[in-house]
């Protein structure tokens, strides 16, 4: 009888029951709630909210917001309720086995550009003068060895760089071209096998199939520029004093090509198994939006001196001016707008390009470092203030590599450390605009202002 009369007082008094529902939610300061406005009641859904009251342990686990821990399986789930739109739509498992292929492809093109710094390091990279793109058997003969040596002394390199070099050193530089060529090869394998897997068990979205298709398109593309690069260091220099070396436009266009396919595995791995970015309350969504107006343009800014890098290696830029802070005696070298016309020199002078690249990099880290600085005192989840942290220290460890290297006149070691760090570098901004990006509207609604600890 009692209940009865409660219940039909509430039906008359909507904004009475209202209030009362909120002081309840209110009470419980242990769980942190969803409060939204009720706006219509009939007496069925009062009965159901006053039985709320008594079993409010219960109703209550229906509200907590998601925690960082379980955030995408709770995506996965409310996907088609509250409209995030999922790469992966068949569930965690799947999430996860994409998710795993997807870094390992993205490790495995790190692996390439590597490999590719040493096989340049190395000068081996001219060693085998035609191309094939399925690939071909390395020389199981020595009579199959002297016909590939043969070849090589028709090459600028031989002639000017290693004439005299033995049967065995060219091996060496042989068996690095080799290798460099058949591991990316093999990555266009490994990527289609499971790629095909995944899309006849239906695991993938037709807007992840698109972007996976293009990623695949550009990886079989990278060998033709590969192929490209070399063909113009087998040419004949156009002075006898000069020594012959691939273009470095083409070297920065396959660099920068293997930048993108990773960038694009990586973000696509991202994506995949992290669906929303790590936020639990308003305050630090709002943190992350200043975040990312800040993230964005440095991450331009290290791509661009990444890039820069490649022509300083085109033009061999490393071996000049092998002091540092100063360029020789002088801070900036006479000679840095020698070329006509003039935008040559910001690409094959090799005074401007190293000149170029020192800028750069200061201006790189000290971006990074003032991003730092002013993210201090925001309120932001725990690991994007990590990753500024890991973003800046990187920066300056790059920069110190960067110096090393130069100072030591470039060995092996160094100068593939410092390319290693330059995608590195990359791979921490990356994570971090991922972890900052917007979240979908669905998690924003259901977000409380602050973040309630016990």
């Amino acid at each position: 009888m009692f209940q009865s009369r409660v219940v039909a007082a509430l039906v008359r008094r909507k904004e009475g029951f209202s209030r009362v529902y909120n002081t309840l939610i209110q009470s419980n300061s242990s769980t942190v709630l969803r409060h939204e406005p009720v706006r219509s009641f009939s007496s069925q859904t009062a009965k159901k909210c006053l039985f709320g009251v008594y079993g409010y342990r219960s109703f209550s686990k229906v509200h907590q917001v998601p925690s960082l821990r379980n955030m995408s399986t709770v995506a996965s789930v409310a996907s088609s309720k509250e409209g995030l739109r999922l790469l992966v739509t068949a569930g965690p498992r799947a999430q996860k086995m994409v998710g795993i292929w997807l870094f390992g492809s993205a490790a495995w093109v790190f692996s390439m550009v590597v490999l590719g710094g040493v096989t340049r390091l190395t000068r081996s990279g001219l060693s085998m003068t035609d191309w094939k793109f399925t690939g071909q058997l390395p020389p199981l003969s020595d009579e199959e060895w002297l016909q590939e040596f043969e070849k090589y002394k028709q090459s600028p390199e031989y002639k000017r760089v290693n004439k005299g070099m033995s049967i065995e050193d060219f091996k060496f530089i042989y068996w690095m071209e080799y290798a460099h060529r058949m591991w990316g090869r093999a990555l266009g394998i490994m990527f289609a096998l499971p790629f095909s897997y995944f899309l006849r068990k239906g695991y993938i979205s037709l807007r992840l199939g698109l972007r996976l298709s293009t990623l695949f398109a550009l990886g079989a593309g990278q060998g033709l520029i590969g192929w490209w690069m070399v063909k113009s260091g087998l040419e004949e220099p156009a002075s006898e004093y000069t020594q012959p070396r691939v273009s470095p436009y083409r070297l920065a266009a396959h660099l920068t090509s293997a930048f993108i396919i990773y960038c694009g595995l990586f973000w696509t791995g991202l994506s995949v198994v992290m669906p929303e970015p790590p936020v639990e309350s308003v305050a630090w969504a709002r943190g992350a939006v200043k975040v990312r107006r800040f993230a964005l343009p440095v991450s331009v800014l290290v791509g661009i001196t990444a890039i820069s890098g490649a022509f300083v290696a085109g033009n061999d830029a490393g071996h000049a001016y092998n002091t540092f802070p100063k360029m020789g005696d002088t801070w900036v070298p006479d000679d840095i707008f020698d070329m006509k016309p003039l935008i040559r020199n910001f690409f094959e002078n090799t005074s401007t390009v190293q000149l170029n690249h020192r800028l750069l990099a200061t201006a790189t880290l000290v971006s990074i470092g003032t991003l730092w600085w002013s993210t201090r005192k925001l309120e932001i989840h725990p690991a994007v203030r990590s990753l500024i942290g890991s973003t800046f220290g990187m920066a300056a460890l790059q920069v110190t590599l960067g110096v090393s290297t130069l100072l030591s006149y470039v060995p092996v070691s160094l100068g593939t450390a410092h390319q290693a760090g330059a995608l590195t570098l990359l791979t921490l901004i990356i994570l971090l605009n991922h972890t900052v990006r917007r979240p979908s509207m669905s998690l924003l609604k259901s977000l409380p202002q602050v973040v309630k600890t016990a």
